[in-house]
């Protein structure tokens, strides 16, 4: 993979994450098909956020429906970096100029109480691992105008990263049916997207043992405190400015995406 070529996509990215201008896509600057290259120019990204003082708070999980990987082309999720500042409180509203063309999904979140620093870990050690689960929306957004995205593009925007809510009612791991629980979100009252764990990888805690051992492996392991966002149990969908989104996660409860009016 060419240096040059990471740091022209990394810099068309990062400006528009800075302008909130969107950008032409980033795929064709990089070798077909090369995952590694693209993660290379997230990895430069998140190196530039961690320089001017941002602080990681975990990871999300993407492509974890295999309806959407065999769309695009590949047979596993992808991951990105969750910063501190992307988190917004529950119901808080969340002002215009903070997204480009966001859309919204819920998703089943972990806060892990244990560090999971070693690419040989088991489902087991995930399962001590969690302090605790909540319901969240993640606002997902691209930088790349229109969405015009294909696998690298994602992969090197962080995938797809915007903002976070969690709920503020965590529950313990233990007595939770993750796998058939179900999900419905609603914005502005009317259900725009159903669902349940299963959609997740067959269930949640796959995808965070299959984030754990990668993070592991590429040498941002997951720590004590983290919050991992696992992956759509249902379809995302566009946000409307000045509405609420809600979702409902059987056993977890409720949570709130605000919208500022244009």
């Amino acid at each position: 993979m060419s240096e040059h070529s990471i740091r022209t996509a990394a810099d068309r990215l990062f400006e528009a994450l800075g302008s909130g201008t969107p950008c032409d896509p980033v795929r064709e600057l990089l070798p077909d098909g090369d995952l590694a290259a693209a993660y290379a120019v997230q990895e430069t990204n998140t190196r530039r956020g961690l320089a001017q003082g941002r602080a990681l708070s975990g990871r999300k999980i993407g492509l974890t429906s295999k309806a959407v990987q065999a769309q695009l082309g590949v047979g596993q999720p992808d991951y990105g970096m969750l910063f501190a500042d992307m988190a917004v409180p529950d119901g808080v509203e969340i002002a215009r100029d903070r997204l480009i063309q966001p859309k919204a999904e819920a998703e089943v979140a972990f806060v892990l109480g244990r560090d999971l620093d070693r690419e040989s870990i088991t489902a087991a050690d995930v399962i001590r691992a969690v302090d605790c689960v909540l319901p969240a929306i993640e606002i997902v957004d691209s930088r790349v105008a229109g969405w015009n995205i294909r696998i690298l593009d994602t992969i090197a925007d962080n995938a797809s990263s915007g903002l976070y809510v969690l709920g503020n009612e965590p529950k313990p791991l233990a007595g939770l049916d993750l796998r058939l629980c179900g999900m419905v979100m609603e914005m502005g009252g009317e259900p725009v997207s159903t669902g349940a764990g299963l959609a997740c990888l067959g269930h949640p805690l796959n995808a965070v043992l299959w984030l754990a051992q990668t993070m592991a492996r590429v040498g941002r392991p997951l720590k004590a405190g983290d919050t991992v966002l696992s992956g759509a149990l249902g379809p995302m969908v566009p946000v409307a400015w000045g509405s609420v989104v809600e979702a409902r996660v059987e056993g977890l409860g409720s949570v709130r995406a605000a919208f500022a009016r244009e």
